[in-house]
């Protein structure tokens, strides 16, 4: 019997089965698996290297070493956790052979050892007024996303822009729990601040009249497309 999944059920069979049906020889299984999660390799990429033709160099050999390692995905976690730790392992591989150093470390715990819950963040009031700069609120955004120190943006990213659980972030980066959650917050801070003075500044737009930290993710995941 054929172990080719059709296309027609393609979009119905979870990531598990897919890499079964990968392993068993039928390519068109990964080809679903490479568009169900291009976009999110992408992105973490993107989040490393900052540019786009380097990220899509790191995209191909993450899914080329992710084929390769098949085998050894346990199905302890998603498999899109396991594809963009194997992503940010090569991205991170990357940077140090093209700069024969360490660049930064994604295990660097916090430097304040007591900071260790999470604070929710005050909620932005929607401003229609602000619609008008989405173009430009966009590029400031991918501007400042890019400012943050690295394990910022990644635990950001992975949280914020494509959902991952904090249990999920601390197994992918190799961070303790405390260290994600005190990523996310100094991250959302440093956002949060930095975008309120650039409306200030730009627009003359007053602090208290802000954007909702949700509404400023949905000027959005393009910023990293």
């Amino acid at each position: 019997m054929s172990n080719v999944i059709p296309n027609t059920v393609q979009a119905e069979t979870s990531d598990f089965e897919l890499v079964e049906a990968s392993m068993a020889g039928d390519m068109s299984a990964f080809d679903e698996l490479i568009r169900r999660h291009d976009g999110k390799v992408f992105r973490a990429a993107q989040c490393i290297m900052k540019n786009r033709e380097d990220a899509e160099d790191v995209m191909q050999e993450a899914f080329l070493n992710a084929f390769r390692k098949l085998h050894q995905f346990q199905k302890k976690s998603k498999f899109s956790t396991w594809l963009v730790r194997i992503t940010v392992n090569q991205a991170l591989m990357k940077l140090r052979e093209r700069r024969k150093t360490t660049i930064f470390s994604l295990d660097e715990e916090p430097e304040d050892q007591d900071e260790t819950y999470t604070r929710e963040i005050g909620e932005w009031n929607q401003n229609p007024e602000q619609l008008c700069y989405a173009s430009e609120l966009q590029q400031a955004l991918s501007e400042m996303l890019h400012s943050l120190r690295p394990n910022l943006r990644m635990v950001f990213m992975l949280r914020d822009m494509e959902g991952f659980s904090m249990e999920e972030i601390a197994d992918t980066l190799g961070l303790s729990s405390s260290a994600v959650k005190t990523c996310l917050f100094r991250a959302r801070q440093q956002l949060r601040n930095r975008f309120s003075k650039h409306l200030e500044n730009k627009h003359g737009l007053a602090g208290s009249r802000k954007l909702r930290m949700p509404r400023i993710i949905a000027i959005r995941k393009e910023v990293y497309v």
